[in-house]
């Protein structure tokens, strides 16, 4: 019995350990420590990478391949086509136009000669 009770106490003793570490912790964040990294917040700029290995790096549309808005309105302009290089499909004017990942602009003739197909009509948002 008196080694049960001692146990418990012993038991209690570390649970307030652990509360006053944590509290401490806490207050240590709270006044913005630099010794602390801040906390991980959905939506921000410190939020893991993929790899869980630290903040995720800010990708601009050139960084990640794609062409920018005046690329794509001056392709349109000439009448250039978005071809998928992975899927060999090509976009006149539709919603992925200038967007897919691994793609460029071309003439709708060089497509074709390349044996891409033009993309099909999306379903979406279609009324009956």
């Amino acid at each position: 019995m008196w080694n049960q009770e001692r146990l418990n106490q012993g038991m209690s003793l570390r649970r307030l350990a652990g509360v006053a570490a944590t509290v401490a912790l806490g207050a240590v964040i709270m006044a913005g420590s630099s010794a602390l990294a801040a906390p991980w917040m959905p939506g921000t700029q410190n939020a893991p990478a993929a790899n869980g290995k630290g903040p995720a790096p800010a990708k601009s549309a050139a960084a990640a391949g794609l062409p920018t808005d005046a690329q794509v309105a001056d392709a349109r302009a000439k009448g250039m086509v978005w071809v998928n290089l992975n899927t060999k499909v090509y976009h006149k004017d539709d919603a992925v136009y200038g967007k897919t990942k691994n793609g460029k602009f071309m003439s709708e003739a060089d497509a074709q000669k390349m044996g891409a197909r033009m993309a099909k009509a999306s379903p979406v948002g279609k009324k009956k």
